[in-house]
């Protein structure tokens, strides 16, 4: 075993509800095992380790490192920065022109004393951190880099559950049940609840799943109006399937006509290259990141799809409301917890050992946890829409499934 002296802990990305939990979580695991390896954590991600700017774990905070599983989001701070984007590292003034941000990265590591780098983060996050294991490695840096998987979209190759990714979909559901009760402030009510998912409709089917075991435990009177099928999830469309825009309108035109509302769950990814191409007919420019994703906020699927729909189904009144920032600044439930503590304790053993790349339960090994090799991590898993549980949430609610789009999450 070779004990680390330093380590040095960032989140960077969105936001997921494991980000404070997983922080906490080393904390309390090199506190256990050594108390006097170093723990510094990088504020605003890979911003703060370019500049250098981080907190200090004093034994003060290692006492209550436990508070960190109660909050949501990361008390440390994230910021979106891509090493590689060296045009956006410079604009950004988080290095001069002429740097190259991985070698700064690097060199401020060594400047800080650090043997141990953890990133938490989503694909993009784990990318970044892949090039700078690289970089390290064929520079001769001698520092290991070990990534935590987090992603509410929970599309990472080849890893079975993502963190925050369970959370994510019991507090949308949460949120929908406040949310569905304005279907009786208007007759003939369109509600569109748009799920994050950029190109994986996991978290919308899942979101869908959990709202739908809320309303299972629910007691109802239907003689009086209060009835199971107005707060029914109506239909469902995430990227990965196909949507036949003019039957699902004749389907949920029948249940307009019947329960005086429609209450659709959409991914924010679902219909984006349809609204990317009307964007584009229109002359208009279609808003990036430094990722070159799409931003989805200018995009606005859910508003599309509620456009689309409510002439069709004669809605008198639409209501899209989006639970994305809601279920991703949640603190982690007691499943997120578990998951985070398990993958949080093998992080630390894999440190000891040197050993870097991403902890998760690897797919394509038996569903084992173990530290994935960081050129085998991707992002834009897609969803298998022909899981039971899915296909199940499906016939329930009487929605025909769709054919698969084979190039979603590419």
């Amino acid at each position: 075993m070779n004990k680390p002296k330093k380590v040095a802990i960032l989140t960077a990305g969105g936001l997921a509800p494991c980000l404070n939990s997983a922080i906490g979580s080393l904390i309390e695991r090199y506190s256990e095992i050594d108390p006097s390896i170093e723990i510094i954590c990088y504020r605003s991600g890979y911003k703060g380790l370019l500049l250098g700017d981080f907190y200090k774990v004093t034994p003060a905070i290692r006492e209550k490192a436990g508070l960190l599983h109660k909050f949501g989001g990361s008390l440390i701070g994230n910021s979106r920065v891509k090493l590689t984007n060296v045009k956006d590292c410079v604009k950004r003034g988080l290095v001069k022109e002429g740097q190259d941000p991985q070698k700064v990265a690097a060199d401020q590591l060594v400047k800080d004393g650090v043997d141990i780098l953890h990133t938490i983060g989503g694909d993009d996050t784990n990318t970044a951190a892949a090039d700078l294991a690289a970089f390290l490695a064929s520079n001769n840096y001698g520092l290991t880099v070990i990534g935590l998987p987090k992603t509410v979209d929970n599309d990472v190759f080849p890893i079975k559950q993502s963190l925050g990714a369970w959370t994510a979909a019991e507090q949308g559901a949460r949120y929908f049940m406040n949310v569905v009760a304005e279907n009786n402030a208007n007759p003939r009510m369109l509600i569109v609840h748009e799920v994050m998912g950029r190109s994986c409709g996991w978290l919308t089917a899942a979101t869908a799943q959990e709202y739908r075991k809320l309303l299972d435990r629910a007691e109802w009177l239907p003689e009086l109006g209060l009835s199971r099928e107005s707060y029914e999830v109506h239909g469902v469309f995430i990227p990965e399937m196909a949507i036949d825009l003019a039957a699902e309108a004749k389907r949920l035109r029948a249940v307009m006509d019947k329960v005086d509302c429609v209450n659709i769950f959409v991914s924010e990814g679902a219909g984006v290259e349809s609204i990317v191409a009307e964007m584009q007919a229109k002359g208009q420019e279609v808003p990036r990141d430094a990722f070159g994703h799409v931003k989805l906020d200018a995009v606005n699927p859910g508003k599309w799809f509620g456009e689309q729909f409510a002439e069709m189904l004669g809605a008198e009144k639409t209501l899209i409301q989006k639970s994305g920032y809601f279920a991703r600044a949640a603190a982690s439930n007691v499943e997120d917890i578990r998951l985070i503590k398990s993958c949080a304790d093998l992080a630390v053993e894999c440190a000891f050992r040197r050993e870097s790349g991403v902890i998760g339960h690897d797919e394509d090994r038996g569903n084992v946890l173990r530290a994935i090799e960081f050129p085998r991590i991707k992002g834009g898993k897609p969803f298998d829409i022909d899981a039971t549980w899915f296909n199940q949430t499906l016939s329930e609610i009487g929605q025909t499934k769709g054919s698969r789009v084979s190039s979603a999450g590419h």
